[in-house]
Parts: C-alpha cells; structure tokens; sequence
C-alpha cells in the first residue's frame, strides 16, 4: 500500500509515517520548501519526500500524479487554536483551500486514492451538559477561527463524496498529545518550562492560561492508529470520533506534570497573553462508533502519556546546553 502524507514533518505526520512504515508500507510524503525535517530525520532513507505548495492547485497536482497513493491523510494544517485569532485568513486559507487543491487534484486526474479528512473535536465548539459525550450526531458550533476551518474541511469532504463520488472518510480527533508535540500547545509548553525548571533556565514559575477548561485527551500513537483502521475500514462518506472518552482539566494535567518533576514548590501563575477572546469550557467524546465500525479505542494512559512528553523536553533541553 501506498500512502501520501501532507504535512509529514509534523507531530502527527512523523507519527504517523513511523506507524506506516513499522507495517511495511510505502510512505510519499509532501512538505514545504526547507521545512523543518528534524521529526523525519530518523526516517529519511525509508520515505519518498516530495516538494509542493498545497495552495497551487498545479503543484498540488504534480504531487498526487507523482505521488500515485492509494491512500492520502491531509495533516497539512495551520493546527494551533491560539494562532488562528491572529491570523484567521491564514488559517482558513492554509487549512480549506489545500484541501480543496488535493480534492480537485484527486478529480481532474481521475485518483481512486481513499482519503482522510482530518477534523477537530473543535467543531463541536460550544456543547451543552446534556449532550455529553459527544457523538457524531452533535450539532457543530465552532468558538474559534480555527474550528471554522476544520468545519470547512470536514463538510468540503462530505460534499466531494457526495457530488464526485470521491472515497472519502472523516475523522474528528479529539485532543492527543506525545512525544514531538509543538510548544505552542498547553501540554507541551508545561512540559517544556518544566524540563527548563529543572536545568536551571528559569525560575520555578510555570505560566499558564486559563486551566479550567477540560479536554478528551489521547495519545498520538493511538489517534494514527485509528487514522489506518479508518483508512483501511471506514464507510466512505461518513465521519468518526477518535477519542478516549475521559475528559481531564487542563489543571489536573498541569499537577500531573509537577508531580512528575525533581523540582518542589514551583509556582502556577497566570499569563494575560495566554488567555483566550471565547474558549470550548468541556471536551468529552464518545468512540463508540469507530469501535463498531473498525474494532479501534484507545490503548496508552494519558499518564504515560505525559510522562513521555515530559521526557522528551528533558532531552531537548539537555541536547540544547551541551
């Protein structure tokens, strides 16, 4: 099997072309012009790295005629909650017009490549008490820029099945989290002014935003794992929450990593700038449709989960004064 991978150098990318490759498969992966490879690196003599600008409808095109996929995950993505009150534009010209390049790139050469649209939990948005966990069924109500997005992408995929007949299935992941994960992310960021804590970079205060919030936190490995089984058994057309079902606050995941570190007494304190103009307050998903449908659920605790996380910062702190 064949797969095309945008986004390859990501969190999730790098992720998931490891899973890829473990089984054998043949991975083609798209990336930017001097992107950064440092995820990749480990993998570069077993991949195919293919050069193209996903909002050129032409570039877009040479890279599907050259990449010849049966299978395509779209992991290009401005993917950063935060950022996208910044740069809204941006953002939903990166996250829907790439895909609607590929979608027409897939038509115009006649591709039978199965493709995954990756959504959000964001969609969801706004959600009330009574209508937790979260199913498929859940009206969509977006709070951010980038919710948008994600809402354009996963309809543009419901409506490219249904008018082209394209194979196409969609997944809603809820939040993962791992190894390589960005600092820009709430988890990641702690860990990182932890290991940074611990090696004497800066003093023992860790800045937070508001840590009320609660969210349906998985780890990447098993979200690519849900990403295949989807590739290999979803109905086309139709779209799958990958999620653990438990919901933890940001809070309780902030303790959780100060409990994991050799440094006592560090102080939480709140940083303006982290603060969000409207934010989702619960995130709590319901799998039990992608367990009927491909046998998939999650597998690795959230706690060693973060503890990995945490270790990878303590490496690339270490890696950064040597």
């Amino acid at each position: 099997m064949r797969i095309l991978i945008t986004g390859i150098t990501g969190f999730v990318g790098s992720h998931l072309a490891e899973f890829a490759l473990n089984r054998n498969e043949e991975v083609v992966g798209a990336l930017r012009w001097r992107s950064n490879t440092e995820h990749i690196d480990h993998l570069r003599d077993r991949l195919t790295l293919i050069q193209s600008d996903l909002r050129d409808l032409s570039s877009t095109r040479d890279l599907v005629e050259r990449a010849a996929p049966d299978y395509i995950v779209h992991l290009a993505a401005q993917s950063f909650v935060a950022a996208s009150w910044q740069t809204p534009a941006e953002t939903l010209m990166t996250n829907a017009i790439g895909q609607m390049n590929l979608f027409e790139a897939i038509r115009q050469l006649g591709s039978r490549a199965r493709f995954l649209v990756i959504g959000s939990s964001e969609e969801y948005g706004l959600v009330y008490p009574d209508e937790l966990p979260i199913r498929e069924t859940n009206p969509l109500r977006p709070l951010s820029p980038y919710a948008v997005s994600k809402v354009t992408q996963d309809l543009m995929g419901f409506q490219y099945w249904k008018s082209y007949g394209l194979d196409i299935v969609r997944a809603r992941a809820f939040n993962h989290d791992g190894p390589r994960r960005g600092e820009a992310f709430a988890t990641s960021n702690f860990a990182k002014q932890i290991a940074e804590i611990e090696a004497g970079l800066r003093e023992p205060v860790v800045l937070a935003g508001d840590l009320k919030p609660t969210r349906d936190f998985s780890d990447v490995r098993d979200i690519v794992r849900g990403y295949w089984n989807l590739l290999e058994g979803g109905t086309a057309g139709d779209v799958y929450n990958l999620c653990s079902g438990v919901d933890w606050s940001i809070e309780r995941v902030l303790s959780f990593l100060l409990s994991l570190s050799s440094v006592s007494g560090i102080e939480v304190r709140t940083d303006p700038e982290r603060l969000r103009p409207s934010d989702v307050p619960v995130l709590r998903g319901s799998a039990e449709k992608a367990e009927r449908a491909v046998a998939w659920r999650t597998r690795i605790p959230l706690e060693q989960t973060l503890g990995e996380l945490l270790e990878y910062w303590r490496r690339r702190i270490r890696s950064r004064a040597q």
